[in-house]
């Protein structure tokens, strides 16, 4: 891995030797998450699949990382803190430096300095929302609702991750349809099918129902929880994650009467190697812009039961948009229920590991989750950035072509 000297705030140093023009991807850090994994792996997939251009990947704060960039990519780590202001000046000052043709960017502050970074410059700004924006700012989140509503409409592209999330984009915050592609995060097969064979570090004796997530009010667990208690199904329920709600849900658990049965082993480096051993997986969420976790599980060949949270659960089972689905609904790959409701959630997740056929419906899981191949979802972004920039955008009047920018 080819690494620049990290850069001080508001600043960025220039790269050892002559870096030609090329694609900058821009996010706040890799500590760890679900965008930051999906960066990592696009990044990486970029240089197997496009290796004669440039590719630099910009942090914009200061932090450890969780995730390593591949051999050959050129990453500059700022210092910006957490703070807009910095950070739309340190990229600003680096885009100046490295000219690329596009920047990329994930995440909300990292999208914000992205377009203001760009202003005036030739490059392609392509950002990505990763989230849908109304659920996640919620009602005190003005200010975030305010920045996405002045920003996101002056990039040249907008990637959301799901319909859903495009379809909030357009009628909360006055982004075009026709600057916008849907393009959902990748899941890595080989690499999960090589964890999978590894030993989890989590055994147990019984049969586990497993969901994975933050433990935070919006991954809903205090409702799988209470799901979990309604079904009166034998066996434990594995939880994978960190958060705030540790306490809570532990205290939840044992109010029910599920001592010993519902298991927070916290975050866990390998999780698919216990995903892949459960009867089924579970996502119970009130919002998600991209569920990973879902996909994620069905490659392992795990049936699903999923609330029809916004965004994207009916899309990736069903493939239809949320509001078309108003009831519980069983698929091939497992079964969607309306969310925020224990007692239908409660009767899915029995059905589900009830069902005789429930290693058939694992298998289909397994094949429809193949729609979702790094190989794929990759050259879908790299077909974005070979477009460019549209010819007499008003950010800037020249106009850009990326069409030598090829595998």
């Amino acid at each position: 891995m080819n690494r620049l000297p990290p850069a001080t705030e508001g600043t960025a140093h220039e790269p050892t030797g002559a870096i030609r023009p090329g694609m900058l991807f821009v996010i706040n850090s890799l500590e760890g998450g679900g965008a930051e994994r999906v960066m990592a792996t696009l990044v990486r997939a970029s240089v197997d699949l496009y290796p004669r251009h440039p590719i630099t990947l910009a942090l914009l704060d200061r932090t450890a990382m969780a995730y390593d960039p591949p051999p050959g990519v050129n990453l500059v780590q700022l210092d910006c803190r957490g703070r807009l202001l910095p950070s739309a000046i340190a990229l600003r000052n680096l885009v100046a430096q490295l000219r690329p043709h596009a920047v990329l960017s994930f995440l909300t502050r990292s999208n914000v300095a992205n377009v203001i970074a760009t202003r005036g410059r030739p490059a392609a700004c392509i950002i990505s929302e990763r989230v849908n924006t109304s659920v996640h700012f919620g009602a005190g989140g003005w200010a975030g609702k305010a920045l996405v509503r002045l920003f996101y409409g002056r990039a040249d592209h907008v990637i959301p991750v799901s319909e859903g999330v495009a379809d909030d984009l357009a009628q909360n915050f006055g982004v075009s349809p026709d600057h916008m592609t849907v393009i959902p995060n990748p899941v890595d097969h080989d690499a999960i099918t090589s964890m999978v064979g590894e030993t989890p570090v989590l055994r147990l004796a019984r049969p586990y129902i497993v969901a994975v997530g933050r433990l935070v009010p919006s991954k809903n667990f205090a409702m799988l929880i209470e799901a979990f208690a309604r079904s009166e199904l034998d066996g434990d329920l594995v939880i994978l994650g960190e958060g705030p709600l540790r306490e809570t849900l532990e205290r939840q658990a044992r109010t029910l009467g599920l001592e010993g049965r519902v298991h927070l082993p916290g975050f866990v480096e390998n999780p698919f190697a216990i995903i892949a051993r459960s009867t089924l997986f579970a996502l119970p969420s009130n919002a998600e812009g991209f569920p990973n976790g879902l996909v994620e599980a069905m490659a392992c060949g795990r049936p699903v039961v999923a609330a029809n949270c916004p965004s994207g659960p009916s899309e990736i089972l069903l493939g239809l948009p949320r509001h078309s689905v108003t009831a519980t609904i069983y698929c091939p790959a497992g079964t969607i229920v309306p969310p925020n409701d224990p007692s239908l959630f409660a009767a899915a997740l029995r059905q589900v590991h009830d069902d005789p056929e429930r290693e058939l419906r694992g298998k289909t899981a397994l094949e429809a989750s193949r729609a979702f191949s790094v190989e794929r979802t990759v050259r879908q972004y790299w077909d974005v950035i070979e477009r460019g920039r549209p010819s007499g955008n008003p950010r800037t009047g020249n106009a850009i072509e990326l069409q030598e920018i090829k595998r």
